[in-house]
């Protein structure tokens, strides 16, 4: 017989989920008694609140790192312990703990989990005994918890008084496939990590135009999964159903074999040298993160950044993803630091796009009232409603769609620079860089904004008032950015500081909420060059880093960057 016990505790600060769940070094979780007891609870406390009883189900998951499969266990002690009168409960958990993000949410969606999911990641953040782990809820539709829900479970862990815990209940075997545990109106059943993800892909692109891609002399694909969940993937789909060629770093590792998997132009050395090497014939590189939400696109001796490529992908995807050939173009939609290459593309298309929060969790509502089709965030995350997650695996497959596309349409060898060059043609270049300044003290950080922010409120202060010049740019507004959401008129403020000049240009400056100590200053630069023939070369060949530096200049002389952050150069350029 399996005891229940009801343990007291006291609430432990800064359990506050940040842009996605909570992320924290592994050394504070493990040496902090009842911290992660506590904040489950609190997560347990909120969502079964929703479902007194019957029948419920809830998805485990996660991205393979470090402490994942011991707070795996914990996690499902406590849901036995914590399930209410006349409540069953089903477990579902991936095969070895593993499960990529975006399949978490492809799992949700089919089975119609009654409590959602719990992702246990800290996506693209360093893991192992030194470094993060994080955890996450996503709701029964599959997407990140609304602040409503998220805000509830912060209150939870203000308040907490004692957890649920089944503590000699067996051990769960995760490694076998099928039922691993009943008793007691309670059951775990241990599901394939790739299956129903699969079959979802496969409902979406054409697996054979693919196929035929990859298997031409002519075409090579290499993609690196960082050592994070998306390895599982890349072997059982990308090399087992359409035959890709050369994987990098696709085994799982708990600390992602001591490297950050962050896919940029930073962290994925091997293959961005593959790519730029004078010498090599890689057509398309691709990787993803540590949860496989993330995605980066290189061609030969050419990056793509994340703001093109939603852009490309939304102008494609009627012509060559059977999906949206389809169910057509209900809307286009970015995350409001990234660049508006792509409102360029929903103009042409004639369909609205959205300017949201950063935060996969503010395309949920759109996509749920059938506005949105495809969206992305220039943190490397693209997407679309087929699940309610950003989906690394889903852009690689998008771009292997538009090569085979544009292969079989011209009839001959085409590139992933010719594909961008063409789009600029068509509607003109966002020269767009971010600098990241990570781990830097957080009341610099904080002063830097609210000095700002100071600025806006006082309709621009001496910095920022419209007209204001600075060398050759002149102020022509600013704003501390808000949303109202169109679905449920809900209003999230504070969500970045945007200064924009009059010749098109502006740059963004916002707090990053994806790390698990210090903080991130993130600041983004757009200069924004309709094509004309005059600005062809420019337009073809400009180098982003150089033409954004007189806009960092001005940049850095209105926040005084350099100063509060205590850096004389960003961590990270992309």
């Amino acid at each position: 017989m399996v005891s229940i016990q009801t343990v007291a505790t006291k609430p432990i600060p800064d359990q506050k989920m940040g842009t996605s769940g909570l992320r924290k070094r592994v050394k504070l979780i493990e040496s902090t008694p009842n911290y992660l007891e506590n904040f489950v609870q609190s997560i347990l406390n909120v969502v079964l609140d929703t479902q007194q009883s019957g029948d419920v189900s809830i998805v485990l998951g996660g991205d393979g790192r470090y402490f994942n499969k011991q707070a795996i266990q914990v996690i499902v002690q406590m849901l036995f312990a914590n399930r209410r009168e006349k409540q069953n409960i089903k477990v579902l958990i991936a095969e070895n703990g593993v499960m990529s993000t975006p399949a978490v949410s492809a799992v949700i969606r089919k089975y119609k989990t009654e409590l959602g999911g719990l992702i246990l990641t800290a996506s693209h953040n360093p893991g192992g005994p030194e470094n993060d782990w994080g955890i996450k809820y996503n709701a029964p539709n599959g997407g990140p918890a609304n602040e409503t829900t998220t805000d509830k479970i912060y209150q939870e862990t203000l308040k907490i008084s004692e957890y649920k815990i089944a503590r000699d209940l067996p051990s769960i075997d995760f490694a076998k496939v099928g039922p691993a545990y009943s008793q007691d109106h309670f059951s775990v059943e241990i599901i394939d990590s790739v299956k129903d993800y699969l079959e979802l892909l496969k409902t979406i692109f054409d697996f054979d135009a693919i196929k035929k891609l990859l298997s031409r002399k002519d075409f090579n694909f290499t993609f690196d999964a960082m050592h994070g969940a998306t390895g599982i993937y890349s072997e059982k789909i990308l090399k087992a159903e359409l035959g890709a060629g050369q994987l990098l770093r696709s085994d799982n590792l708990p600390d992602f074999g001591g490297a950050h998997p962050d896919p940029n132009l930073t962290y994925a050395p091997e293959l961005v040298e593959l790519m730029f090497d004078k010498q090599g014939n890689v057509d398309l590189g691709a990787a993803s993160d540590g949860d496989g939400d993330r995605n980066m696109i290189i061609g030969k001796d050419f990056f793509v950044t994340p703001s093109d490529s939603v852009a490309v992908i939304a102008d494609y995807a009627q012509k060559c993803i059977p999906y949206f050939k389809k169910s057509g173009i209900k809307g286009l939609a970015r995350s409001m630091p990234t660049s508006t290459a792509i409102d360029r593309v929903a103009q042409d298309l004639n369909v609205k796009c959205y300017e949201t929060p950063t935060g996969w969790k503010f395309f949920g509502n759109l996509f749920d009232d059938g506005k949105l089709s495809i969206c992305g965030e220039e943190s490397f995350g693209t997407g679309s409603d087929h699940i309610r997650e950003k989906d690394g695996l889903w852009a690689v497959l998008s771009w292997l769609s538009i090569l085979a596309y544009e292969f079989e349409s011209t009839g001959d060898k085409v590139t992933v620079a010719s594909i961008v060059k063409q789009h600029w043609k068509k509607f003109g270049r966002s020269f767009y860089v971010r600098y990241d300044y990570e781990n830097v003290d957080g009341q610099g950080a904080n002063d830097l904004v609210q000095r700002i922010s100071e600025q806006i409120q006082q309709g621009g202060g001496d910095l920022l008032k419209a007209g204001t010049q600075y060398d050759d740019y002149k102020v022509e507004s600013s704003e501390e950015f808000e949303y109202e959401d169109p679905v449920d008129k809900s209003v999230t403020k504070k969500q970045g500081l945007i200064v924009k000049f009059t010749d098109g240009s502006r740059f963004v400056i916002r707090l990053s909420g994806t790390g698990s100590s210090g903080a991130t200053v993130r600041l983004y630069m757009e200069k924004y060059i309709p094509y004309t023939q005059d600005q062809h070369d420019l337009i073809m060949s400009g180098d982003s880093k150089e033409l954004v530096k007189p806009l960092f200049k001005v940049a850095q002389n209105i926040t005084k960057l350099n100063h509060y952050t205590q850096r004389e150069s960003p961590t990270v350029i992309t």
